[in-house]
């Protein structure tokens, strides 16, 4: 009980006398002449830290930084490889040990390695992209008439953003002027030659000696395309002798091989591959310790170089490593004023600088147009860098999907302040193509499948023309084309003329049998106006002129239509906003559209009509919990009733549960749901697993005028999950009326 007080009592007076030893080493500087200071830094000798690369295991080296300061072992230089770089880095632009346990506690898998764009930041094109066709996987590129692929399975827009929150110092400089000189090394893919970064960018260095092969896209610096150093240099004690280093300290994680049993797929195959020249090189950079260098060994154990979710689990690893060579490393322990008045000249001022920019550029843009890229970007020239907005700008510049990494530097030019937003076109397009998939059933009578293939072609002119050309296949028959043109370097306004053709079919039920099914099939031109009126919102009205052949495909004769062709004239209107975090697992935001149909005889359509529909959808959640309220409805305006071949269907999974998928047709109707979800599992990269529960009521005009109610009530209950294919689901529904189904879905709903 003694001993615990004496140590809490000890604690804040140690704390106390390092700060007060600080400042008086600080009027010690200032009172002695800079020779005789250096003089006495020459005493002792100039030790080097070098830290290994590891991936997850590199928090370790937190750890390894933490007791050296608890020992007052000096660090007068630092060289460091991958995850060592980022660490080392850290420590050298001015991070004290306690920020840098602090900021990974907020550090994760996703933070790392998810590139996309939250939804609600998103343009309006993209979601409405995203709601109509269930496209999954990567792009495939096409270009030269050769297809092409990304370097990596991710950017690393996620990382950039870590990295330059963790670094004090920004901007170009020296690293030798750091308050600890650093070296970062990574690997020139293309020659195969080690890279050592002296200067520049210092979170970019840190960057580019992360990016694992295959995981992450190299990193293009100076011309050059860099990966993890670690494939040359894991240890790199070479590079810090060069700097002068008498006494290296070298921090060696190890990179453990798979089993035999652990290589199961060409993925594990290159892992191992990586692992032993990594390895190898590691061998040779022991060799070149000396018999005063101390090396300190975590005992990492199986914790996997993937695992980012549990990073500070490895901080008391390097901690007791280095604590066995406790030994060696006190004869270079300085005493308590002369530590702390090193460490007080090692810590960065973390004052904001109020210096402002006086220019911003784009350089190397060859397709995409400079000044489009302008008006995606809220830092202004005449003000100072506000880091949170700059990378929200970064990241807004690479949700246009134009760009396979997006960065920046600011650079001193004449004398101006330069703000250079370094936006690397993608290798792979400017044309893309995208494929996806639905297949749903109700276990009973119908299934569903459908196939989807998608072509895009990017800036076809300065103001970022689109061609988009899409086709469905399956049970939905569907062909269409469309030429986006914005009217203004901010995309504000634009036109769209289209053309599709399509089929769709009609089931019609008397109670739960099918009794007839009409196929429709449309050909159809149309051109819409249209302006974005927030990042949130989008307003269009348009024409269009075609045809559509309505005919009986199966049942009564009594049910086929009077005739065969139909004409199309219409007006449409169409306002959508979007503010949900994803289309499928809300758990925050607002979303809704409303849509007009007004077909006119004086514009050539054989039925005068109006018909509209609208929705609206809204989430909100706490912890695992979520909410999501949804209303739905549709009917004609005026007194002309809708035709037989522009009905609405309705019924299936959350769109009146307990109904077979279509199984409603009819004039018009107005439905509302409430869905509780429990989050049940996390996955990385994925939106993760779902148990919930559904309340639904629908109010529905039949289109046989059957003896049934029209007001209808069911739920059901799911269970959903992210998959690289799409959003899955099985469910089970039930009406009140009796009516029950099965569901199994991959894709939206």
């Amino acid at each position: 009980m003694i001993h615990q007080r004496l140590r809490q009592w000890w604690r804040p007076c140690r704390t106390a006398g390092l700060i007060i030893a600080g400042l008086l080493m600080q009027h010690v500087h200032a009172q002695v002449p800079t020779g005789q200071t250096e003089i006495a830094a020459q005493k002792r000798p100039r030790i080097g830290l070098v830290l290994s690369g590891g991936g997850a295991r590199g928090a370790a080296h937190i750890g390894v930084l933490k007791v050296l300061e608890e020992m007052r072992v000096p660090v007068d230089i630092i060289v460091g490889t991958s995850m060592g770089a980022i660490v080392g880095g850290t420590y050298s632009s001015g991070s004290s040990v306690t920020e840098m346990e602090q900021a990974i506690r907020g550090i994760n898998t996703n933070v790392l390695f998810q590139d996309s764009l939250a939804r609600q930041e998103q343009s309006m094109r993209r979601k409405q992209a995203e709601q109509q066709l269930p496209l999954f996987a990567a792009e495939i590129g096409l270009r030269d008439g050769a297809i092409s692929l990304p370097k990596g399975a991710v950017v690393g827009i996620g990382l950039e953003s870590v990295l330059r929150r963790l670094v004090k110092l920004k901007g170009t400089r020296d690293f030798d002027k750091l308050p600890i000189p650093f070296r970062a090394v990574a690997t020139d893919v293309v020659d195969g030659e080690m890279v050592v970064f002296r200067e520049g960018e210092l979170s970019n260095a840190m960057r580019a000696s992360m990016s694992v092969p295959g995981v992450v896209a190299p990193a293009e610096v100076d011309g050059r395309m860099l990966v993890d150093g670690g494939l040359v240099r894991n240890l790199p004690v070479d590079i810090a002798r060069e700097m002068g280093a008498d006494i290296i300290i070298a921090v060696n994680l190890g990179t453990p091989l798979l089993r035999r049993d652990q290589i199961t797929s060409v993925v594990g195959i290159s892992a191992q591959m990586i692992g032993i020249l990594t390895e190898q090189n590691v061998k040779a950079s022991l060799k070149q310790l000396k018999p005063d260098d101390i090396l300190i060994l975590p005992e990492l154990g199986d914790f996997s170089a993937g695992d980012f979710d549990n990073l500070p689990k490895t901080i008391p690893i390097g901690e007791a490593a280095t604590r066995k060579v406790a030994g060696k490393l006190a004869k270079y322990s300085l005493s308590p004023l002369q530590y702390a008045g090193l460490r007080s000249s090692q810590m960065a001022d973390a004052t904001i600088s109020t210096r402002v920019v006086d220019e911003i550029r784009f350089p190397g843009l060859n397709r995409v147009n400079p000044e489009v890229l302008a008006h995606l970007v809220d830092s202004k020239v005449g003000e100072p860098i506000d880091q949170k907005r700059l990378d929200a700008d970064l990241r807004r510049i690479y949700g246009r999907g134009d760009f396979e990494h997006v960065n920046y530097e600011v650079i001193n030019d004449g004398g101006k302040r330069i703000l250079e937003i370094n936006a690397t076109e993608k290798s792979w397009g400017p044309d893309y193509l995208r494929f996806g998939l639905s297949l749903s059933t109700d276990f009973s009578a119908d299934s569903v499948f459908n196939l989807y293939a998608s072509h895009r072609k990017t800036w076809v002119n300065s103001l970022g023309a689109e061609w988009r050309n899409d086709l469905v296949v399956g049970r939905i028959m569907r062909a269409s084309t469309e030429f986006y043109q914005p009217l203004d370097v901010g995309q504000r306004f634009f036109v769209v003329p289209r053309l599709e053709v399509g089929q769709r079919y009609l089931d019609v039920f008397s109670v739960d049998t099918r009794v007839a099914r009409l196929a429709a099939r449309t050909t159809k031109a149309a051109v819409d106006l249209g302006g974005q009126w927030t990042k949130f919102s989008e307003l269009r009205l348009g024409l269009e002129r075609g045809f559509t052949d309505f005919r009986l495909d199966t049942g009564p004769v009594e049910l086929a239509p009077g005739r065969d062709r139909f004409q199309l004239g219409a007006i449409t209107g169409r306002l959508y906003f979007d503010q949900l975090d994803s289309p499928t697992f809300s758990r925050t935001g607002l979303a809704g559209s409303v849509n007009v149909f007004a077909s006119r005889a004086r514009l050539g359509a054989s039925s005068q009509y109006t018909r509209w529909d609208g929705d609206i959808s809204s989430a909100t959640s706490y912890g695992r919990h979520a909410l999501q309220f949804a209303a739905k409805a549709g009917g004609k305006l005026g007194d002309s009733e809708l035709p037989n071949y522009d009905l609405f269907q309705w019924g299936g999974f959350l769109r009146q549960s307990g109904y077979r998928t279509d199984q409603l047709l009819g004039k018009e109707f107005k439905y509302g749901r409430a869905v509780y979800t429990y989050k049940l599992l996390e996955q990385k990269f994925l939106e993760g697993a779902y148990l919930g529960i559904a309340a639904e009521y629908t109010r529905f005009n039949h289109f046989l005028n059957l003896n049934q109610s029209d007001r209808l009530k069911s739920g059901a209950l799911f269970l959903g999950f992210d998959s690289p294919l799409g959003p899955m689901f099985v469910a089970y529904g039930r009406a009140a009326d009796g009516n029950q189904a099965g569901y199994f879905f991959l894709g939206r709903p």
